[in-house]
């Protein structure tokens, strides 16, 4: 009898398979579009450490411009003098976002819309154009972004007039 059990549950556990992973898929999404709403309501605040608290340590972020800024530190430094700016104001919303079947990476894009003033000119600009950002699953489950990459659809500023030399 005993044996007969024994091989009825070995029988059993070699029949069983691992339970496939749980689909996350349209959690992932859920949470990618509500971190990026929470994003918004950071940069409204334009509490720096808020803004970059949505970045992962070694993340780039690509602004027109400018030379890209490469981790955490640096684009600090960069949200720092951007939420300076008292005319400063962003606002973004994602047309699509998908979510890589593994799970652990993702991407938005969308528009967006800012307000800045010019260093050179003093003037206050209003820019739009469209985004990209790459993110990436963290152990706790949230997500980070590790690239952004804002592409304005203004063209750049005319090249001022060279100066050239009177003749004597």
């Amino acid at each position: 009898m005993k044996r007969t059990l024994v091989v009825l549950i070995a029988a059993a556990l070699a029949g069983c398979t691992e339970a496939p992973p749980a689909d996350t898929h349209a959690a992932d999404i859920k949470s990618l579009q509500d971190n990026e709403v929470q994003w918004n309501q950071d940069f409204q605040s334009k509490d720096v450490d808020k803004i970059a608290a949505h970045y992962t340590d070694d993340a780039v972020l690509m602004n027109s411009g400018m030379p890209a800024s490469t981790g955490k530190d640096a684009i600090r430094k960069a949200l720092k003098d951007m939420v300076a700016d008292p005319a400063f104001a962003l606002k973004f919303q994602a047309t699509q976002v998908e979510v890589a079947r593994s799970g652990d990476v993702g991407y938005t894009h969308g528009q967006y819309t800012m307000t800045i003033t010019d260093p050179a000119s003093k003037k206050v600009i209003n820019d739009k154009g469209s985004y990209v950002t790459v993110y990436k699953k963290q152990a706790d489950g949230s997500w980070k972004a590790t690239e952004d990459a804002p592409i304005s659809e203004l063209p750049p500023p005319a090249p001022e007039p060279v100066k050239t030399a009177k003749k004597k």
